[in-house]
């Protein structure tokens, strides 16, 4: 997709700061951080959201939460916590229609959810 910034990214057309990769995962840090660790974790294969997931392309969920225990450990917040979050289309919040998580966490994120 020529015109998702993910994907872009991805290709290397736009310059990220990698924080972990493989043949199917790529997680960058995050511009904008909300947290002092924030990093974006993103599937290579463009898939829009998490509605787009189907039979086809679902192992890559395997790969992406298999990525998360080696970036938090990386990181050193795998003991002190974080959190994993996927915003799936536009009420939610999401802005980049390529499927993403945000880990988020390297300080205390309280109870609340929102």
């Amino acid at each position: 997709m020529s015109d998702c910034l993910f994907c872009r990214i991805v290709n290397r057309e736009i310059p990220s700061t990698p924080v972990y990769e493989t043949d199917k995962v790529y997680a960058f840090l995050d511009i904008e951080p909300e947290a002092p660790v924030h990093v974006l974790i993103v599937p290579k294969q463009h898939i829009s959201s998490h509605n787009a997931l189907t039979e086809d392309n679902v192992d890559v969920m395997k790969d992406i939460h298999l990525a998360v225990n080696e970036i938090v450990k990386k990181l050193g917040i795998s003991d002190s916590g974080y959190r994993l979050i996927n915003n799936c289309g536009p009420d939610s919040g999401q802005t980049v229609f390529h499927l993403h998580y945000h880990l988020v966490g390297g300080k205390s994120l309280g109870t609340k959810i929102l």
